[in-house]
């Protein structure tokens, strides 16, 4: 179910119910949620280890994966996909709303069909376009407490749509050779580290410019605002690290500060909410 990825959703899925509510959560929908998210992602991840069993046996970072390995076969791992994702979307329409279902429905299957499946192995920007699944917690938490979505949940959405990118094309520097062996044209296993960052630049850029906008269209005080230039700061400091001298180290040291700014500035919306 790759749960150390699914972390990252569950990061993003609670500031959403928070903002959705204006405050603190109802318990039962925000356990609900995160269980549901857990085993909606987890469930598209399994899908994505029964289609990518080949290519996962191809590259060091993956061929230990129980399905790589043999340990579970592709006929298990599929039905097994198969009951997690339809519990998780009975968990949504059971104890939160039909938009969250629904929502949670579509983004298991962007991930496998969209991502997967059409783009992966098709496109460079694969992961652009794809990284819309990993988005969608920002609008199903909305949407399990009102069952409508906002500006703000939209605005919320598309600043991890262009947080995704260079988070992803700063890990995949390290295993662009893994990509090349599986024929996947990861954007730094096929352009030149130049063009890998220039448009590392671009999205993150987009980016800052989204988080004030999700600040402001939530109402949320100035010293959030504040707290998260200073978040900002520091994540453009490695960037800016890696621009001078692009190295396997500074593009890891980036992909841990993408981390770190996603989820201290989630942490921060949590506590504007709270203090407003």
């Amino acid at each position: 179910m790759k749960l150390r990825v699914v972390e990252l959703l569950l990061v993003t899925t609670v500031p959403a119910l928070f903002l959705a509510s204006n405050g603190v959560p109802d318990i039962s929908i925000t356990i609900w949620s995160l269980l549901g998210g857990t085993l909606a992602a987890g469930g598209a991840n399994a899908f994505n280890m029964v289609i990518e069993s080949k290519s996962d046996q191809l590259m060091k970072r993956t061929s230990n994966r129980p399905i790589a390995t043999g340990e579970i076969s592709k006929a298990n791992g599929l039905v097994f996909a198969t009951l997690v994702s339809i519990l998780s979307l009975l968990i949504f329409y059971v104890f939160t709303s039909p938009l969250a279902t629904a929502l949670t429905a579509g983004a298991i299957i962007f991930y496998v069909l969209g991502y997967t499946l059409a783009l992966k192995t098709r496109t460079s920007q694969n992961i652009v376009w794809g990284g819309i699944a990993g988005c969608m917690p920002a609008l199903i938490g909305q949407a399990a407490v009102t069952n409508t979505l906002t500006l703000t949940s939209w605005l919320f959405f598309l600043l991890i749509f262009f947080w995704t990118p260079p988070h992803f094309w700063a890990l995949a520097v390290r295993y662009k050779d893994d990509y090349s062996a599986a024929a996947i044209p990861m954007l730094p296993s096929v352009a030149p580290m130049k063009s890998v960052i220039k448009q590392m630049w671009f999205h993150s850029t987009l980016m800052v410019v989204i988080s004030i906008l999700v600040i402001t269209s939530a109402k949320l005080s100035l010293w959030v605002l504040l707290a998260s230039l200073f978040l900002i700061i520091g994540w453009k400091i490695q960037l800016i690290k890696l621009t001078k001298e692009p190295s396997e180290v500074n593009a890891g040291k980036l992909f841990q500060a993408s981390i770190i700014f996603l989820s201290i500035y989630s942490f921060l919306l949590v506590i504007g909410v709270l203090l407003k």
